[in-house]
């Protein structure tokens, strides 16, 4: 049986257990697809990803993640994680104090800002806002009368992200929602903290059909949310979101805007180094 070195990290957070848990797999040559959504599945974590040598010479090495119901194209804790991963197996960037990522949404730069990473948002897929017949069936899913929806915006990146705007940080910890009204949808919800507060925003992430009722902490989202609320005015070109704390976690994510770029930035903490027999 083949053996692999295998490294497990928790992301967006420099206490272990308290962020988001990714497993990475270097360099699985020879794994099949199926088997890499069975060991993905086995894990039971929200992604596991396999890195793998590029096929694009731009880029420093190529990302295929999986959560245990099926692949992504991007996904941003587990590009700050993998990235880390690389580096601490001994990857060399091509690029001055940057890796390039290639994967299914194409390359995504990361940037490295003392012990800290930050990726760039990659373009929206997909923009604009929900119709009402989207923004009522979310409301019952989140068990919310329709006009405590402020705003309902796609922010696609990869994954089908549907933004929901809150009125405030208590209100989007306080859902309960509906997940089996929410099947078919990725839902995220942001609402803002009290002024003064250590994090500006507070954000939450629903995918139930993945087999993730409720993401810890979600790079993706945060890297659509960031790009909706800054380009409209609605937040600051610089902030941090809590994430996960209604599940027992103390995610913080780090959005900064430079020039025509937004930066998602976050800790990562390894966890566990070894080998996987696969």
């Amino acid at each position: 049986m083949p053996r692999f070195r295998f490294s497990q990290v928790d992301v967006f957070t420099t206490l272990p257990m308290r962020g988001n848990a990714l497993a990475v797999v270097h360099d699985p040559t020879g794994l099949t697809d199926a088997q890499m959504q069975d060991f993905a599945r086995w894990t039971n974590l929200s992604e596991t990803t396999f890195l793998l040598p590029p096929t694009d010479e731009a880029a420093d090495y190529r990302l295929r993640i999986f959560t245990p119901g099926g692949e992504l194209p991007f996904a941003g804790h587990p590009t700050l994680g993998s990235c880390h991963a690389w580096l601490a197996a001994g990857g060399r960037p091509r690029g001055e104090g940057q890796v390039v990522q290639q994967c299914g949404a194409g390359l995504v730069r990361i940037r490295q800002d003392g012990a800290r990473l930050a990726f760039a948002a990659p373009p929206l897929k997909r923009s604009g806002p929900g119709d009402a017949e989207l923004t009522a069936r979310i409301a019952r899913s989140l068990r919310l009368p329709v006009d405590a929806l402020l705003r309902v915006e796609w922010v696609v990146n990869g994954p089908q992200w549907i933004a929901v705007l809150l009125k405030d940080a208590a209100s989007v910890l306080a859902l309960r929602p509906d997940f089996v009204a929410m099947q078919g949808l990725d839902v995220g919800v942001v609402g803002p903290h009290p002024a003064g507060s250590e994090c500006q925003f507070e954000v939450r992430a629903f995918v139930p059909e993945l087999g993730v009722p409720e993401d810890p902490v979600t790079g993706s989202l945060n890297a659509g949310i960031a790009q909706w609320l800054i380009g409209e005015g609605l937040a600051p070109p610089r902030y941090v979101a809590a994430q996960g704390t209604a599940i027992g976690r103390a995610g913080r994510v780090h959005v900064e805007q430079r020039g025509d770029d937004i930066w998602i930035g976050g800790d990562v903490t390894p966890v566990i180094a070894g080998h996987v027999d696969l």
